[in-house]
């Protein structure tokens, strides 16, 4: 007995995608209209997936450039524009054959596909690293120089020490590791995209913890990022421990 359209539709999406051609061949004779469709949908399926293998191949360029280095570490870092929170800089080092479908530029994203692609880099990676620069350290030596030291945290905090750095546009003073700099380097290196993720997620999660220990500025909703709402609530409630008051300086005058 023929399998219903149904059953055909669940074999179809519990086939891993290295498995639709065998599955194409066998239901090719079948004139349904139905599954006509359903093989029609999984072609193009298949179609978009290798496009998205082409983009990534393009993304590794720097990472096949410099494959000679054993550990490669992309770093990047979120926040340097807000009026409030910390400065956050994340540090991957990912394994030279791994495939993270849809990675890119943490800010090309939405919220929910980063959250999923955090989750899978830090099942991948060979090894990350979290560095942060509080508020009060940016105000003290300024942005710049409070960026520079959050790579450093996040690239000292990783299991295991790399051999080379690619960085998001920038030098990192004070390091002995080779370093790169890429601009927009989180939309051409798969390993800085990966560390912009977990930067941003990081950040946007304390945000969000941030709001509900100080309610009425809607951190989990602009994350400090200087919104109007952000701006009028500053101006009405005045600053908190978290916000820079070399930033916000201008709107309390």
């Amino acid at each position: 007995m023929n399998k219903s359209i149904a059953q055909i539709r669940e074999e179809f999406a519990a086939a891993e995608p290295s498995e639709w051609a065998g599955l194409y061949e066998i239901y090719a004779d079948d004139a349904r209209a139905g599954v006509k469709n359903l093989i029609r949908s999984y072609r193009k399926k298949e179609e978009a997936l290798q496009k998205e293998r082409e983009r990534l191949a393009l993304m590794r360029i720097y990472e096949n450039k410099y494959g000679e280095y054993e550990l490669i570490c992309g770093i990047d870092e979120a926040g340097r524009g807000p009026l409030a929170g910390p400065v956050v800089a994340g540090a991957v080092i990912l394994p030279k054959d791994c495939e993270i479908l849809y990675l890119n530029d943490s800010k090309k994203l939405t919220a929910a596909k980063r959250e999923e692609l955090y989750d899978e880099i830090m099942e991948k990676a060979i090894a990350t690293g979290i560095g942060m620069a509080s508020p009060a350290r940016i105000d003290e030596i300024n942005i710049l120089q409070a960026t520079y030291e959050a790579m450093r945290e996040a690239v000292s905090k990783l299991s295991s020490v790399p051999d080379l750095l690619l960085n998001d546009a920038v030098t990192i003073p004070d390091m002995i590791i080779p370093q790169v700099p890429i601009i927009k380097g989180d939309a051409k290196s798969v390993s800085i995209a990966a560390a912009s993720i977990l930067a941003k997620v990081t950040r946007d999660r304390l945000m969000v913890q941030y709001d509900e220990i100080l309610p009425g500025y809607g951190f989990a909703r602009h994350k400090g990022y200087g919104s109007k709402e952000h701006i009028d609530a500053i101006r009405k409630l005045g600053p908190t421990p978290i916000h820079r008051q070399s930033f916000i300086k201008n709107f309390l005058a």
